[in-house]
């Protein structure tokens, strides 16, 4: 079982690296951006609109908020101050309902149905959450490797290195 404060940490964690890689991709026009590059969701852009999709998808599911989805692959804003403005206000609410969770929340099964196959699953809260900010690590090392195929760099990635992680955090 995983404690509430570690999610805590790890909405942080989110938090600081989308910021990190939209200031990188705000330095690159939309041609850039958009051009498909042969990833997964193709460009960086929709690599970023399917982040947000994909946290919107299970914080929709864990708080039963009405976020705005649409279906997987499908990009949710075409300009990217739009879709910058959204990952911040994704990344407020994930802080903030982080910031609430409780530890019986997170013991007790979730019902939902995936968008993917229709199929309806119960599994731990907690394993979900975990794969919700497992969803955003990995979408964004696809970033990073786009990114420095570009070279550019969003420097230090790593949890341990985040500039407002205290010593008490960790102890």
């Amino acid at each position: 079982m995983i404690e509430p404060e570690a999610f805590q940490r790890l909405a942080k964690y989110n938090a600081w690296m989308n910021g990190k890689v939209y200031e990188v991709c705000g330095n690159m026009d939309d041609a850039a951006r958009k051009s498909d590059r042969g990833a997964f969701f193709k460009s960086i852009h929709s690599t970023l609109n399917h982040l947000l999709f994909g946290d919107r998808a299970w914080m929709k599911r864990f708080t039963g908020r009405d976020y705005d989805i649409r279906p997987i692959g499908i990009d949710l804003y075409d300009d990217f101050e739009a879709l910058q403005d959204a990952r911040e206000v994704m990344d407020r609410d994930i802080l903030a309902w982080t910031a609430r969770v409780e530890r019986d929340w997170l013991q007790a099964p979730l019902i939902w149905t995936s968008g993917d196959d229709r199929q309806s699953r119960s599994r731990p809260a907690w394993l979900l959450v975990l794969h919700m900010f497992n969803h955003q690590a990995h979408h964004r090392g696809q970033l990073t490797t786009l990114l420095t195929q570009q070279g550019l760099d969003i420097g230090t990635t790593d949890l341990p290195w985040m500039p407002d992680l205290q010593e008490a955090d960790v102890l």
